[in-house]
């Protein structure tokens, strides 16, 4: 395949970027990996393996030239490395495809959190770089829950925001909105917004983990005081920790939206929970 044809995928190696080298590996396309240690990366031999990472904005750049699109996912907060990568993404391609979120509020300058503040600062560092490019716009990863797997193990879930309803989506639906952004021109300069397919509240995502995994599991309330304390000693900010509340609140009370975009897009419906909860049962035990 020309090198032209050859698609970057930063992140390869989480949740949502194995499998977007996955799917674009089914296609029959080229695919270049962006990993921070390529001898743990456990690609196929097809893939492109190149080491690198968002905070070193110079292995990005060698990464993307020559490639014909760019996924983006950055993995966490803050935004420093940000201008330079989008730079360098810039400068080796001509289309970059930005996995953002749901939470954004368009055309506001202050979001209601730290995280959408992110989103769409880097959005807009993207609008202006002069490639053509994509958001997915998508509301929480299912893949997220997988960090209750030691607990749920246990028989117990402790979470605060009880109640709060998310519309979780599978990361197969994610990546496979992404092939289709980053492999033509149909949705360039589109903020697709991407969605599971039912809100479901975290009660719930707990009692159906346990049914589908075949172990009594129950959801347990944290008391706000103590998740705020826990927050801080990972380094939150009490001004981002109450941005979080004030979300998860909202939350509790206003079920999310849900989109078709998935369906539109790839002509398949969103996978739901459920299906999410089969595909990782083995994560669960």
């Amino acid at each position: 395949m020309a090198q032209q044809d050859v698609i970057l995928v930063t992140g390869a190696t989480g949740n949502v970027g194995r499998q977007v080298v996955r799917q674009l590996l089914a296609e029959g396309r080229a695919v270049r990996a962006l990993v921070r240690t390529p001898e743990t990366a456990g690609f196929p031999d097809e893939v492109e393996v190149v080491q690198g990472d968002l905070t070193s904005p110079g292995t990005v750049g060698t990464a993307a030239e020559g490639v014909s699109a760019a996924f983006l996912l950055w993995p966490s907060l803050p935004l420093a490395d940000a201008p330079a990568v989008v730079e360098a993404l810039a400068k080796g391609t001509e289309r970059i495809v930005y996995l953002s979120s749901a939470g954004v509020e368009e055309d506001k300058e202050e979001q209601g959190d730290p995280i959408n503040q992110f989103h769409a600062g880097l959005e807009r560092l993207i609008e202006k770089s002069g490639v053509r490019w994509t958001f997915l716009r998508s509301t929480s990863f299912a893949s997220s829950l997988l960090e209750w797997r030691d607990q749920v193990r246990e028989g117990v879930v402790r979470e605060a925001f009880g109640e709060a309803t998310r519309t979780l989506v599978h990361e197969a639906d994610i990546a496979a909105v992404a092939v289709r952004a980053l492999t033509g021109d149909a949705y360039s300069g589109q903020k697709l917004m991407l969605s599971g397919a039912a809100p479901i509240s975290q009660i719930e995502q707990v009692r159906i983990i346990g049914e589908i995994v075949g172990k009594e599991v129950r959801f347990e309330e944290v008391p706000l005081d103590t998740l705020r304390e826990q927050m801080r000693s990972e380094g939150w900010e009490d001004p981002d920790i109450d941005g979080m509340f004030a979300a998860y609140a909202t939350m509790a009370t206003m079920d999310q939206p849900v989109w078709n975009t998935v369906e539109e897009v790839t002509g398949r419906p969103a996978r739901t929970f459920p299906e999410w909860v089969a595909d990782h049962v083995q994560d669960f035990r």
